[in-house]
């Protein structure tokens, strides 16, 4: 192994170890969100990638959802039910979209609030 190799190692080790858990979860939102886009905008032809994608988007939310519900979770109350109920809507309209019976939007733009909140940044108006 050379100096070069070791030292990419080294940092990258470093570089994720000091990354906060908002940025880490924020990082999560983006990719699958990225994702479920791409997989939408190739069309047809991408369908099963949009349903892995999607499939993705909901172990995510389910992750969040069960996070929020622990007792020991810091975050104010009402923001973890907020969280709770945007999971649920996430799960429920992820079925009517599969089924083709309702829009892909609101998911991405659910995703796209959350990391919004997650990076400390304001909506545009």
């Amino acid at each position: 192994m050379n100096a070069q190799t070791m030292a990419h190692r080294a940092y990258a080790q470093t570089a994720t170890s000091t990354r906060t858990d908002r940025a880490i979860e924020y990082d999560l939102f983006a990719r699958v969100t990225h994702r479920i886009k791409s997989a939408a905008e190739a069309g047809p032809k991408a369908y099963p990638k949009l349903v892995e994608a999607l499939y993705d988007n909901r172990n995510l939310w389910t992750a969040l959802a069960v996070d929020v519900a622990d007792p020991k979770n810091k975050l104010p109350q009402e923001l973890r039910a907020q969280i709770f109920y945007l999971s649920e809507f996430v799960q429920v309209h992820t079925g009517k979209v599969l089924a083709r019976k309702a829009r892909l939007a609101p998911i991405l733009e659910v995703n796209a609030a959350i990391m919004r909140g997650l990076s400390g940044r304001r909506a545009k108006r």
